[in-house]
Order: structure tokens, then sequence, then C-alpha cells
């Protein structure tokens, strides 16, 4: 049998790393996520996710079963349930903070990113992972095979590249999280 664990939230937005990973476990998964800037893909996962917005406001941008955008905006205290499979991109500033629960990951199951080109709507990019840890942080990983290519951000249908972000915090490496107490 596994001892409880207790997590001090406000001194893990204090530390406000890019993704503070709390605990993995066989079917659960949470995590602290700091606001990105620059982000604009949709995230398809593989199991159901909420969000709690803890800090700032949230702008949760989702595609509807009949492939429509829509934005809602979470402010603190807001929660929210996202289905397996619902295209969405939590789009929240630096020093915004969200509470992320999830199911771990499955041998096999995978993470898909998607950029649509801003001046056309059509799929740009697809990046795809099989999360083992989420401690090495997916969104920055996808981030980085995206923007580190041309081609990648080049709209087939159109032409249109798709710029680089100034903010290139998702270059450097997640540290660990110290957020996690056994008191």
């Amino acid at each position: 049998m596994q001892d409880c664990r207790f997590v001090d939230l406000n001194a893990t937005m204090e530390e406000g790393q890019q993704v503070a990973v709390l605990w993995q476990e066989e079917e659960s998964l949470a995590f602290v996520a700091n606001g990105r800037a620059y982000r604009s893909e949709f995230h398809v996962n593989p199991s159901a996710e909420t969000m709690l917005q803890l800090r700032g406001e949230m702008r949760l941008h989702y595609l509807t079963p009949d492939g429509e955008e829509k934005v809602r905006v979470l402010r603190e205290g807001e929660y929210m349930y996202c289905p397996p499979g619902v295209p969405h991109s939590p789009r929240f500033p630096p020093g915004a903070f969200a509470l992320i629960t999830e199911r771990k990951r499955r041998p096999g199951e995978h993470d898909r990113f998607l950029w649509f080109c801003a001046q056309c709507n059509v799929k740009v990019y697809e990046a795809v992972f099989e999360v083992r840890d989420y401690a090495e942080n997916p969104v920055s990983a996808a981030y980085r095979e995206y923007y580190g290519s041309v081609e990648h951000r080049t709209c087939k249908a159109c032409g249109h590249v798709m710029p680089a972000p100034e903010d290139r915090s998702f270059e450097r490496v997640n540290p660990p999280s110290r957020a996690l107490r056994g008191d």
C-alpha cells in the first residue's frame, strides 16, 4: 500500500516551471502547467482530461465533432472536462496556471499535436508522440519539432509560412519538479 501524497499548489506555481508533474501513477497523472505565450496547436489526448484554472485566465480553443472551432474562457476556479479524442488548445499567458489531471498513457497510445494554417485553416502539420513520462514535457517536444522546420510550418494548400515565436522557452529542458512532498 502506498502512502497519501500532498502538494502545495501555491509553492508549485511560485517555482514557475513550464510543467510541474505532481505524480504519475498507472491510472492517474497530475501536473501544474504554466501558460505559454506562443501556444497555437490543438492537442488530442487518448484519455479524458480535466483542467482547473488556478491563476489567471485560459482561452480554451476546441474543435466540435463537426470541426467547428469554439473558444471558452476559463477563469480562476473554473473546472472543465475534455473527453478523449477532442482536439483542444489551452491558451493562457506565462504566469497563469492550470491544474491538469488525466490518465497516464498506456504503452502504444499516442498523443497528437495539430497545427492549422492561419490563412486557410488547412492542417499544416501533425506531430505524434508516445508519451512515457510527462516530466519530459511533450508539448515542448512537439513545439521543437514543429518550429524547428520551415517545411513543417509551411501550408501546402496556400504556401503561407507560420512564423516561429519570439519566445523560444520551449527549447529549454524542463527542470524536474520539487513540488511533491511527503508530509
